[in-house]
């Protein structure tokens, strides 16, 4: 685009540098005869040549001013869809921007409910070992070997020590062994 801007004023230049010499040859033909009224800023068409030459260079130059109107024309068409396609970009970059914004948001909202939850399930599961402590280790072996492995390690972790061991000591070896593991997985997580 450059290159072509280069060569559009290039282009320009000469054409009005052309224009010029032709408009200052005209000026000393009126000057040589005065009855001739002066000449505008702006060079008239040409209709009658001298030479040859003369209409062949005012031919070229008035196809190469066309062509550079054209592409001067096209060049702004281009500008514009470019200005519209660039607008277009910054409105759907702002969407996108608000969409993450919003998804943040509800990202931390979902952890903060996840942080509310854990705390509520560790408070319910401490206080449902102190219920299991209190029972009999006969009858909270029972039921702890009826429950979930996790449930029931995280169970016996938030008990005392010596309830913890009585109600193991009551379980059948597997069920305990199998406990023991879950509950060791489970401290080191």
């Amino acid at each position: 685009m450059k290159t072509s801007m280069i060569l559009l004023s290039c282009l320009v230049w000469s054409s009005l540098t052309i224009d010029s010499a032709i408009a200052s040859e005209k000026s000393v033909d009126t000057k040589a005869e005065p009855s001739a009224p002066a000449t505008a800023a702006r060079p008239e068409k040409k209709t009658s040549f001298d030479s040859v030459e003369e209409r062949r260079i005012y031919q070229t130059l008035q196809q190469e001013k066309e062509g550079l109107r054209l592409e001067k024309k096209l060049l702004e068409e281009k500008e514009k869809e470019l200005k519209t396609l660039e607008a277009e970009v910054d409105k759907k970059l702002e969407q996108v921007n608000l969409k993450i914004e919003n998804v943040k948001k509800i990202k931390a909202d979902i952890e903060a409910l996840l942080t509310e939850k854990n705390i509520e399930e560790q408070k319910r599961i401490k206080e449902l070992s102190k219920i299991y402590e209190k029972m009999t280790p006969a009858k909270a072996a029972i039921t702890l070997a009826s429950l979930d492995e996790r449930l029931a390690a995280d169970l016996l972790a938030n008990m005392k020590v010596k309830s913890a061991a009585r109600i193991l000591d009551n379980l059948d070896k597997a069920t305990a062994a199998k406990l023991s593991r879950t509950f060791t997985i489970t401290t080191t997580e």
